[in-house]
């Protein structure tokens, strides 16, 4: 009797050479595509946060003036980051897309560019979340609506677009959105490039179209900022002491804040994780419980130490030059009562709020190193640079972002204080994997398509390219 035989499966297709799609007639249109959105995704990017940033300033310095409440009382923060996890919960609760990813989550592959409808809900949500002061940052959902305008732009212009091309298309503008934001295009691109991972030959099919686009975003921000006087929104501390050079001492204060930042982050998990089931569950409910408790720790801090509520709550971005230039004006013991309320803030937040996790890492890792330059052998320029690089490598587990992050920062002593960073990170983010839980092994009878109990689902990140797509593989259509 004859065997049948059985079909074999054909081998995959063998990679295009990068170097023929790079002379392609269909690659220099993705160039001009990407160089084209830039130009009004930056645009829109600029204005959101020209958006979130006055509505921060009105509801904290204006309404309460215009209310007759001046000075501002003390209690302030409670019906605005009250009302404000209404609104966030009614959001999460009843629009699709539920609000964009949490920012407990960080950046993950997964998902694609959002549509029309979550990405109005991803903007409202961030919009109210970072306007009223909870503290997220703005550069997920820029992420997510550059890259949800950008493909939609695609989709109009041609509804039978490929994958391919609406990919990279979406990665372009998610670089576009976030061009000027941490101080340098750069920087911006490596978060999205180590985020998600690309790398071999391909990586510059990918690369070169969003650097293009994130060029002219930055320049669009330049021209917005030449215009309207409202400011580049890139985050920069300027006037910090020369720094010469690192020592002995300096190297062994590294290992101690990347040990020490680790931790900090560990412990806002550790919080944040177990409160993430209960607050999603009742989220229309939970999440203005969580905007109150985070009101009473900005409230607990301001009358304690006399500083503003505002060092505790927002994102960071905007108080962190103040709060670097006016170090000297602040106790250790302020700084240490900043660092626990902002970080306790910084749980609720990641689970209540929608946002980014970057800038609010960024803040208390400045604040940790400008209370541990009080120690011996530690400048203040250093303590910060380090202490911003290991808590951002620690929160966001993008080491080389990290280092680039901390190093543009600083501006001038960036480059002198690298090495100290390096160390900071490198330590940082490996005692943080060493921290982190491992996953529960499955239970005999377990498919493993189900999750561990009492941990949700992760929200598909908004900005990563559709499942089965290839970002780094252009079409040959136009």
């Amino acid at each position: 009797m004859t065997t049948p035989v059985r079909d074999v499966p054909a081998p995959p297709p063998e990679p295009a050479d990068p170097t023929a799609l790079l002379r392609s007639g269909a690659y220099l249109r993705l160039l001009v595509i990407a160089a084209v959105l830039g130009v009004p995704i930056s645009a829109i990017a600029y204005w959101f946060l020209v958006l979130t940033g006055t509505l921060g300033d009105w509801l904290y310095d204006d309404l309460p003036r215009i209310l007759a409440l001046d000075p501002v009382p003390a209690w302030w923060p409670l019906p605005l980051l009250g009302t404000a996890g209404l609104l966030v919960g009614l959001l999460i609760r009843f629009v699709p897309g539920r609000g964009g990813e949490s920012p407990l989550d960080g950046f993950h592959p997964g998902g694609g560019p959002p549509a029309p409808v979550p990405l109005l809900g991803i903007t409202l949500a961030a919009v109210v979340s970072i306007g009223f002061g909870a503290v997220v940052g703005p550069e997920a959902p820029l992420i997510a609506i550059g890259g949800g305008l950008a493909a939609a732009t695609v989709r109009l212009a041609r509804r039978d677009a490929p994958d391919r091309v609406l990919a990279v298309a979406a990665a372009a503008g998610s670089f576009a959105a976030i061009s000027a934001l941490f101080g340098s295009p750069l920087s911006g691109a490596f978060l999205l490039m180590e985020a998600v991972g690309i790398g071999g030959p391909r990586l510059r099919l990918v690369l070169l179209p969003g650097l293009l686009a994130s060029g002219v975003g930055t320049l669009v921000f330049i021209g917005l900022d030449s215009w309207t006087g409202h400011g580049t929104f890139s985050l920069a501390l300027p006037d910090l002491p020369p720094f010469a050079r690192p020592d002995v001492a300096q190297f062994a204060w590294a290992l101690a804040i990347g040990l020490l930042a680790a931790v900090l982050v560990a412990v806002v998990r550790r919080i944040a994780g177990p409160l993430r089931a209960p607050v999603e569950r009742r989220i229309v409910v939970a999440a203005p419980l969580v905007g109150l408790a985070i009101a009473g720790l900005a409230i607990g801090y301001a009358e304690l130490t006399g500083h503003p509520v505002t060092d505790v709550l927002f994102s960071g971005q905007d108080q962190l030059p103040g709060l670097v230039s006016a170090s000297t004006d602040y106790t250790v013991g302020a700084l240490l009562l900043l660092l626990a309320c902002k970080s306790l803030a910084y749980a609720g937040s990641l689970v209540a709020f929608r946002g980014g996790p970057t800038f609010p890492a960024i803040f208390l890792g400045a604040v940790g190193g400008i209370a541990l330059s009080h120690l011996p052998g530690l400048p203040v320029v250093p303590a910060i640079a380090m202490g911003i690089g290991a808590m951002s490598a620690a929160m966001l587990q993008l080491p080389l972002t990290s280092v680039l992050l901390a190093t543009v920062i600083l501006g001038a002593d960036g480059v002198t204080v690298m090495p100290l960073v390096i160390v900071a990170v490198t330590v940082s983010y490996v005692t943080s994997a060493r921290l982190t839980p491992r996953p529960a092994a499955p239970r005999a009878g377990d498919t493993g398509s189900e999750a561990t109990p009492g941990t949700p689902e992760p929200v598909p990140h908004p900005r990563q390219p559709t499942a089965g797509a290839d970002p780094a593989r252009p079409s040959t259509d136009p």
